[in-house]
């Protein structure tokens, strides 16, 4: 079977949905699929690349929550897919990553409802989603080999996906985060934050700024 993964992130290099699929891609290769990755980083799809997706059984989309939903980019990326993948209707079946940077993992379900309504929109099998808490530290931890650490969780959440994709199946979404206490990852994504700040010459006191409106 072909599995296209889809990568829905706006960042070209070190995203935290480049890291899941890196992690789910020799999974799905071992089980014997063919596996495609794709990038969908502006508004627009190249037709030759929406051909290719429509050659695919299995489409797997990986990408950041924004405000509780996808990013516009993407957005706009799946209205224009709706034509060329309608051809391909019922013969297609979508499974969804969203990676919060909240660690509670449930905070991606409106997202992945929205990529839901769209597979009905366009006539394609929806198979469930994963809503993964704490995807922000992922880049900094990808050589963490997965199921060890804080990716065991997201290891047991891939190969459900997996599973299910063997068989074209659908499922309930699949809500977890890293295997960090809530506390313990709340102090870490500060402590990145002020690096940051320091490395672009501001002080830590410059993130309680408010500005006027």
């Amino acid at each position: 079977m072909r599995v296209g993964l889809i990568n829905g992130s706006p960042k070209l290099r070190r995203s935290a949905s480049g890291c899941i699929l890196q992690y789910l891609q020799p999974l799905l290769e071992r089980e014997g699929h063919n596996v495609d990755t794709f990038a969908l980083n502006r508004p627009h799809v190249d037709p030759q690349v929406a051909r290719e997706l429509s050659s695919c059984q299995t489409l797997v989309f990986a990408f950041p929550l924004y405000v509780d939903g996808v990013p516009s980019h993407l957005l706009s990326c799946l209205l224009q897919l709706e034509e060329d993948l309608a051809g391909s209707a019922g013969g297609i079946t979508v499974y969804a990553i969203a990676n919060c940077g909240f660690h509670e993992g449930h905070q991606a379900r409106w997202a992945l409802n929205i990529l839901e309504h769209w597979c009905r929109r366009t006539g394609l099998s929806w198979g469930f989603g994963i809503g993964f808490g704490g995807g922000g530290m992922l880049t900094s931890i990808q050589n963490v080999p997965l199921g060890a650490g804080p990716t065991k969780n997201l290891e047991k959440a891939l190969r459900e996906l997996v599973s299910s994709a063997n068989r074209g199946a659908g499922g309930e979404n699949v809500f977890t985060a890293v295997n960090l206490p809530k506390l313990v990852y709340k102090l870490a994504a500060e402590i990145g934050w002020c690096s940051a700040a320091k490395a672009n010459g501001l002080k830590i006191r410059d993130l309680l700024l408010r500005r006027g409106n």
